[in-house]
């Protein structure tokens, strides 16, 4: 199945709606996919996927968590739907579909891990992505088993692959930086420039949050790769000045808290 223009249920782009309009759309929506997972014919259901528009596929896939969350006994209708479509040559229905899996994986990760799976080796860009935003976002309130499955593929043969698992977990470190940095420090002799260029900025991001810049100037003390700790501090550094309106601390408190923690550090002008 392919759907190359926007749905004809939805003749006007999401956002040329009204706030009530767009919320009764999603309503819409809703019914529409509930009834296609009811009926057993989901060719309504694969237009909303498949759509031209981001918002109206963010819709299906939102609402299709919600279902899955909401209606026990359309768990195995959901999930039949989702195999059926992630195989599809478009790409976007790809995508809603491992988007619709990261829903659903907040609270039920084991029965949709083979998404990320099959996710992760897509040949288009949009469906690895949509795995490294459902990594985020279910890492972020399910960390034990995803962040379990991220680490299967740490050390994949694939530098993309082992890239994007370490931008996926960055979310769950804004937070909780212990639970990730186990599984960074595993990356820090990787081979791949890619990989460690990603890896000191996702140590960036998660250092400028409150409480975090401790614990993570604390795990690195023991690292091995020297050279990839300091390019770490200097994007620690850069960072509490690029969003110094968002940082917990000035960018003076934290390059004090630096010294602190590395004293014969060589520091460059700023």
């Amino acid at each position: 199945m392919t759907q190359q223009l926007r749905s004809p249920l939805i003749p006007v782009a999401f956002y040329d709606l009204s706030k009530s309009e767009r919320a009764d759309l999603v309503l819409v929506i809703q019914g529409i996919i509930k009834e296609a997972l009811l009926g057993q014919s989901l060719l309504k259901a694969h237009l909303y996927f498949g759509d031209d528009d981001t918002y109206i596929r963010k819709s299906a896939y939102l609402v299709t968590g919600r279902l899955y969350s909401g209606e026990e006994a359309l768990r195995p209708a959901i999930l039949a739907m989702l195999s059926q479509f992630l195989p599809d040559p478009d790409f976007r229905v790809r995508q809603t579909v491992i988007n619709a899996a990261g829903e659903i994986g907040k609270w039920h990760f084991e029965e949709v891990r083979f998404y990320f799976d099959e996710g992760l080796k897509d040949p288009h860009h949009s469906p690895r992505n949509a795995v490294i935003g459902s990594v985020k976002k279910m890492g972020e309130v399910n960390p034990v088993p995803v962040l379990a499955w991220a680490r299967e593929y740490l050390h994949h043969e694939d530098k993309e692959i082992r890239r994007e698992i370490c931008h996926g977990i960055e979310l769950r470190g804004r937070k909780h930086p212990e639970d990730i940095l186990p599984l960074l420090r595993e990356l820090q002799h990787d081979r791949a420039a890619r990989v460690r260029n990603t890896l000191v900025h996702v140590i960036g991001q998660i250092a400028y949050k409150k409480g975090c810049l401790m614990k993570v100037l604390v795990h690195l003390e023991d690292w091995e790769n020297r050279p990839l700790v300091d390019a770490a501090l200097e994007e620690i550094i850069d960072v509490h000045h690029r969003y110094r309106n968002f940082a917990a601390l000035t960018q003076a408190e934290a390059i004090g808290m630096i010294d602190a923690h590395y004293p014969g550090r060589k520091r460059k002008d700023l």
